[in-house]
């Protein structure tokens, strides 16, 4: 369940642009910023430019590469999609022309451009248009890599040939990519890696001939309907299985590793990398359950691999691309001289950071305390800290910590105490500046640049304080509240008033939510009650506007809070959610006859369970790509936090948590929305969820979109028809206003 869509975040991500990328630490990883090695300049796109700026002067910019220099002979400048240096900082690799594979623009055209000889040149220019991914320099600087058409390349620069490594690579069988469960749910895309002498390439291979398709009917693109097959292993299916291979760049045979799984069950390779050498790889293998993880060494010469470092856990591990984005891109972080690497674990009920030895034999606690590390920022070993995030008091907050490297000494906030709300940080190498960026629900998203560890806005350019100095938090009709239900479980909220609220009337209320492991929506961050698809302002119409967050879901609240949920989607965030909404409808300004919920995804199949299950709260509900039968949806999400359906009673879990199973009991006025063109929840799920209210004579409304993916934003005027039915529907059931 991957996808959530919250436009706050949309559009917090366009206005932080050059921010909300985590520390560049490694020079080739995605994302608009790139520091400079000393960790005093940043290189950033500006204008169909790169520019170089000086993070203690931002307003001095130096045009590093410009248009003139990206426009190839007879052409158009090169658009920057992404770009990285070399090693040794004189040639810039330029991705443009990119296309999407699912939902990230990972295809595309790469070119170099060389400073020195100021020359411009495609790589791999007799491929198929757009068709190259990850293409990424050796650490020598002499060789690209890339893959093209599911093989792995490997391009001489100064003479343009290329090589194929890999040459078996089809639509099934996958090299150095994955296919789209591996993609969804465990963020892996880039699928190889270059060794640190630039000799050898290790890489996935993943095989899907025997996962079985979704057939997705396109009728809106030709006069002939046609198929669109996505392989796809639902709950209960075993996932594709994986190799991990070594190849020389000379080519050769590739030697695969010897890393042992289930025959029946099989199990997941979701994190591979060199291992600080150039012998040897380390991987994180889990098992099929996810409950149990391997950190394992493999020799790249004969493949043996052995086990160093075990864990396990009563629900599920997390990997860490699933609660720190930086890692999406692969990384590892290694310790003093590669003797020692950076590992997380909740083992101790909080996640917190460890160093563990080579040989995993010792490790030493980094972090300790009633907190969860929510993001790391840097890793300055030079000077002994390692920068993260965290909110040990507000779960909906977040600051800047740092704290020793060898585990001794406390965590210290680095984010000032008149701060409150929500910070964001891109930290330097060095561990001296960083980018910083702040809001909370009544500041607007500021950004600045401030040296660290004392967190000085640099040229007196105190943006945040300026900001926090001028907004006025009771101009806001936004506020957070906590709330204690029945069942002793205490939740964080935020809630909307109207305009012009008068206490003693009564208003409607509208819960917006979400409610699985995948999203935390109640944040102390500007427009977080922003509901994007109203047509028109809510509160002005005499809404009230409410978020919960109930247990399960992704919030710094501990393991057990998060993992409370396990085997239990569809049942305890219902029972949590509604007994919350219980509370809140006792307040007497609220009309308990006008009870609205929505939800999206993960929030459309909470939308449903709260409508059946609990039909005398809420009266009006509008589920947008819902999961209505959780067997239905992908193994790797599912089984993570439901188990493998493979006896009767793990599959009753499914069941009792889907909404199929209680849509008899409908009273109120539903709106199911689905995209029949969705790739991830299947329309499929929209007439599995028809059918049972169809059975039992449930009369509701519904809309599908033809071809539309899970996003619901392809073609003309969708979003628009989209947002007037979503507006439309409210209004009439659940009518805004004070009575």
């Amino acid at each position: 369940m991957a996808i959530r869509l919250n436009l706050y975040q949309i559009a917090v991500a366009i206005v932080f642009l050059f921010i909300f990328q985590p520390a560049d630490l490694q020079a080739q990883s995605d994302g608009p910023v790139r520091w400079t090695k000393d960790g005093n300049h940043f290189y950033q796109i500006a204008e169909g430019a790169i520019v170089e700026i000086d993070a203690q002067n931002p307003a001095s910019k130096t045009v590093i590469i410009s248009k003139e220099m990206l426009t190839p002979s007879g052409k158009e400048p090169l658009v920057i999609k992404h770009f990285s240096f070399s090693g040794d900082g004189h040639k810039v690799l330029i991705m443009t022309n990119t296309k999407k594979v699912w939902r990230y623009e990972t295809r595309g055209d790469y070119w170099i451009y060389d400073m020195a000889a100021k020359t411009l040149n495609q790589v791999g220019k007799d491929q198929p248009a757009s068709s190259l991914m990850f293409a990424k320099f050796s650490p020598d600087g002499e060789k690209v890599a890339f893959v093209s058409e599911h093989n792995i390349y490997v391009e001489i620069i100064s003479t343009a040939a290329v090589k194929p490594l890999t040459t078996d690579g089809t639509k099934k069988l996958i090299n150095g990519t994955f296919d789209w469960a591996y993609e969804e749910e465990f963020f892996c895309r880039d699928g190889f890696r270059w060794s640190p002498d630039s000799k050898h390439i290790a890489y996935w291979q993943i095989d899907a001939s025997k996962t079985k398709n979704y057939l997705m009917i396109n009728n809106t693109d030709s006069i002939y309907p046609f198929v669109t097959p996505v392989e796809y292993p639902v709950a209960g299916e075993p996932p594709s299985p994986y190799k991990i291979g070594v190849v020389s760049v000379s080519g050769g045979a590739t030697q695969w590793m010897d890393i042992p799984t289930d025959p029946v069950l099989h199990s997941y390779v979701p994190r591979m990398e060199w291992a600080a050498n150039n012998t040897e790889l380390i991987i994180q293998h889990l098992n099929r359950q996810q409950n149990q993880s391997r950190l394992m060494r493999c020799t790249v010469s004969n493949g043996k691999s052995t086990t160093i470092y075990m864990e396990s856990d009563p629900a599920w591990i997390d990997i860490l691309p699933l609660w720190d984005d930086d890692y999406s891109n692969g990384g590892w972080d290694w310790l003093n001289n590669g003797s020692e690497f950076l590992w997380a674990s909740e083992k101790d009920g909080w996640r917190h950071l460890y160093r563990i030895s080579r040989d995993g034999k010792k490790e030493k606690l980094i972090t300790s305390g009633t907190y969860d590390v929510m993001n790391i920022r840097a890793i300055d070993e030079k000077s002994g800290y390692i920068y993260f995030l965290a909110s040990p008091v507000n779960a909906t907050q977040k600051y800047l910590y740092r704290t020793k490297l060898d585990g001794s000494g406390k965590a210290e906030r680095l984010s000032p105490a008149n701060e409150s709300g929500t910070h964001e940080y891109d930290v330097s190498p060095n561990g001296k500046l960083a980018l910083h960026a702040f809001s909370n629900y009544y500041t607007e998203p500021v950004s600045e640049v401030v040296s660290l560890p004392d967190h000085k806005a640099l040229n007196g350019a105190e943006n945040v304080n300026n900001a926090l100095a001028k907004a006025d938090p009771s101009k806001s009709n936004v506020e957070f509240f906590k709330v204690k239900t029945q069942d002793g479980v205490e939740m964080d909220g935020w809630m909307q008033k109207p305009d012009h609220f008068d206490p003693s009337k009564k208003y409607p209320v509208v819960f917006y939510v979400y409610g699985e492991p995948w999203g935390q929506e109640v944040r102390d961050e500007y427009g977080v009650n922003y509901n994007y698809l109203y047509q028109g302002d809510m509160a002005k119409d005499g809404y009230i506007y409410v978020s919960i967050d109930n247990r399960g879901t992704p919030v710094p609240k501990g393991r057990e809070w998060r993992k409370a949920i396990y085997r239990n989607i569809g049942l305890l965030n219902i029972r949590d959610q509604a007994m919350a909404a219980k509370e809140v409808l006792k307040r007497p300004y609220i009309d308990t006859s006008r009870v609205a919920v929505w939800g999206w995804s993960g929030g459309g199949s909470s939308t449903l369970n709260l409508m059946f299950q609990y039909p005398e709260i809420y009266k009006t509900g509008i589920a947008i790509a819902a999961v209505g039968n959780q067997l239905s949806y992908d193994n790797i999400y599912q089984e993570r936090y439901m188990g493998v359906p493979i006896s009767e009673e793990s599959r009753s879990y499914f069941i009792k948590g889907s909404p199929v199973t209680y849509a008899k009991n409908l009273r109120g006025n539903l709106l199911y929305i689905h995209g029949t063109g969705d790739d991830n929840v299947h329309y499929q799920n929209a007439e599995l969820l028809i059918n049972e209210l169809i059975r039992y004579n449930k009369q509701f409304q519904m809309m599908s979109y033809p071809n539309r993916t899970h996003a619901i934003s392809e073609g003309e005027g969708t979003s628009l028809h989209l947002a007037t039915l979503f507006t439309n529907y409210l209004k009439e059931h659940c009518p805004p206003g004070a009575r």
